[in-house]
């Protein structure tokens, strides 16, 4: 009777943990979600660096407002060339610029960095060669904790703070009610899991 007692107790601790895990998924879910964003309030800087990556404008008008305020007196427009001939930095700005912010708030920086991790080591030489002693990081708010993190890396004693962009598409209180946050979630925890293993 003991030794059915004693096969019996994995399965019963198993059946709890499963339970658990059930009854709790939306806080730990929320906290895998809310764990992505490094976000800091804005501060004055001499530049906002804009990445690359969002195709639909919110991060360059976030940058725009950064300007517009006076929080900075230019944003660098970073973004690869490639799109259909044109660098994605320029489309960038023409976007802003429709959207009636004037030219002269961006610094377009086309190059050919085709990850985070490259971009990083492009911008901040770009940085250094326009006198920059600060800047504001600004991107999606689940690609924040990653992007910080490749900068750090290069930031060369620069003073960074990491402007957080919200996105429709990703919600980390509830990413796993809606089929385009779910892939966000996947892909960036899939990027974020490989830096850390240095990949």
């Amino acid at each position: 009777m003991a030794l059915f007692r004693n096969r019996k107790a994995p399965i019963i601790l198993l059946v709890a943990l499963i339970a658990g895990a059930a009854l709790t998924h939306t806080i730990w879910m929320s906290a895998l979600g809310a764990y992505l964003i490094h976000a800091d309030p804005p501060q004055h800087a001499d530049y906002a660096v804009v990445l690359a990556g969002d195709f639909y404008g919110h991060r360059i008008i976030e940058g725009a407002e950064l300007v517009r305020q006076g929080f900075v007196q230019k944003a660098l427009i970073s973004g690869p060339k490639g799109c259909y001939g044109v660098a994605e930095s320029e489309l960038a700005v023409n976007f802003a610029v429709k959207q009636g912010y004037p030219a002269n708030y961006f610094v377009p920086f086309p190059h050919s960095a085709t990850s985070t991790r490259e971009e990083s080591r492009v911008v901040v030489p770009e940085l250094r060669r326009l006198g920059a002693r600060s800047f504001l990081l600004v991107t999606s708010n689940y690609h924040t904790r990653r992007a910080a993190g490749y900068f750090r890396q290069v930031d060369d004693g620069l003073e960074m703070h990491v402007i957080a962009v919200p996105d429709e598409h990703f919600r980390p209180d509830s990413w796993w009610r809606d089929r385009e946050s779910q892939k966000i979630f996947y892909l960036e925890w899939s990027k974020t899991v490989a830096s850390l293993l240095g990949i």
